[in-house]
C-alpha cells in the first residue's frame, strides 16, 4: 500500500508534528490494519483476527483525543457539530467495537463475520467524514495558536498507532506553572476558577479531603456536609500526630516517612465504622522537582459503591 498516496492533498502542506497530520498518520495507520483484518477467515484463524481487533480497538484512544482536543477549539470558533454529531457516532462506534470484543472472547464465530464487516465499514465511514469535511474545515476556521496549544495537550491523551513519545513528536509543555490570582480568577497549572469556586468545590466533593503539609502541620481539610469523620478548625495547624489515636499513629509516621524518602507514593485502607464501610487512602504530594511537599489524605463512605454491579446508563430519579 502507497501510504503517502493516500495523504489528502491539503495534509501534504502541513509540518511535521502538526496535530492534524497525525490524525491522517493514524488514518493510514488504521486503513491498513482494516485491510488486513478483511482478509482474515475469522473462523479458521480466530486468533490472528483478535490480535488486529485488538489493535484497531485503540481507535478509542484516538476518539478521546478528537473530543478533548479538537472539538473544544472548533467550539471556540462556533462550529458545534462535530461535539454535537460526530461524537454520537463515535460512542456507535465504540459500542460496535464493544460486541465484537464480547463475540470474541465468547468465540461466537457465527455471525461474528458479519460483525466485523459492519464495524470495518463503520470505522471507514468515519474516516472519510473526517478527511472530506472535519478535518478542512477545522484547517479553515483554526487559527496557528489553537493548533499550537492543541499541540501542546496531544500527549496528555496518546495516539492509537504509537505509545512512546519522542521530543519531536509532541511540545514540551511549560513546566506547571505557578498558581496566580488576577481579574478575580485563580489561574491553575490547567484552567482558572475563581476563589468562590474552589471553595465550592471542595464543600460539594463527596469525600473527606484533608492536607498536611511538609513539616506535617494541618493545612487545610474540606468541611462537606456528610463528612465522615468529624474535623474544626481547631485542627489547623496542629501536628498531624496528635489527629489520629494513639493506636493508628505508628501507621501515620511510617506513612510520612516512607513518603518523605520517595519509597512509596499511595498508601490505603478500609474499615468498617458505624454500619459502613470507609476507604482511607493518603496521597504524597510531590513538587515538579519530584521534592516532598506534604500528603493528602482521602476518606470516602464506599458502603453503595461496592453495592453497584453492572451498568446504569440511563438516568432515573425514580
Amino acid at each position: 500500500m502507497n501510504i503517502e498516496s493516500l495523504i489528502p492533498e491539503y495534509a501534504k502542506k502541513l509540518e511535521a508534528g502538526h496535530p492534524l497530520l497525525t490524525y491522517i498518520e493514524e488514518n493510514r495507520y488504521l486503513i491498513d490494519l482494516l485491510n488486513q483484518l478483511s482478509k482474515v477467515d475469522i473462523v479458521n484463524d480466530i486468533q490472528l483476527a483478535y490480535n488486529l481487533f485488538n489493535q484497531i480497538a485503540r481507535v478509542d484512544i484516538r476518539y478521546t483525543r478528537k473530543e478533548n482536543q479538537l472539538f473544544p477549539y472548533l467550539e471556540k470558533r462556533g462550529w458545534f457539530g462535530p461535539s454535537q454529531g460526530m461524537w454520537r457516532f463515535h460512542d456507535d462506534n465504540r459500542q460496535l467495537i464493544k460486541d465484537v470484543r464480547t463475540m470474541f472472547e465468547k468465540k461466537e464465530t457465527t455471525h461474528l463475520q458479519e460483525r466485523v464487516d459492519t464495524m470495518l465499514s463503520e470505522l471507514l465511514r468515519m474516516m472519510n467524514v473526517e478527511e472530506s469535511r472535519l478535518f478542512p474545515i477545522a484547517l479553515d476556521i483554526l487559527l496557528p495558536e489553537d493548533w499550537e496549544q492543541m499541540k501542546a495537550g496531544e500527549g496528555e491523551i496518546g495516539w492509537m498507532h504509537k505509545t512512546d513519545v519522542s521530543e519531536t513528536d509532541s511540545v514540551q509543555q511549560e513546566q506547571n506553572p505557578q498558581p496566580s490570582l488576577a481579574d478575580g480568577f485563580l489561574k491553575l497549572s490547567e484552567g482558572k476558577m475563581t476563589l468562590e469556586q474552589i471553595n465550592l468545590l471542595f464543600q460539594i466533593m463527596p469525600f473527606d479531603l484533608t492536607f498536611v503539609d511538609e513539616n506535617d502541620k494541618v493545612a487545610f481539610y474540606n468541611r462537606g456536609e456528610e463528612r465522615v469523620f468529624p474535623r474544626s478548625a481547631g485542627v489547623i495547624g496542629r501536628e498531624v500526630r496528635f489527629c489520629h489515636p494513639p493506636k493508628s499513629v505508628d501507621a501515620v509516621l511510617r506513612i510520612l516517612e516512607e513518603f518523605k524518602a520517595g519509597r512509596k507514593d499511595v498508601a490505603d485502607f478500609w474499615i468498617n465504622y458505624r454500619g459502613r464501610t470507609i476507604h482511607i487512602r493518603y496521597f504524597a504530594v510531590r513538587d515538579k522537582n519530584k521534592v516532598y511537599r506534604g500528603v493528602i489524605e482521602v476518606s470516602q463512605d464506599v458502603t453503595e459503591i461496592k453495592k453497584l454491579e453492572g451498568e446504569k446508563r440511563l438516568l432515573n430519579w425514580e
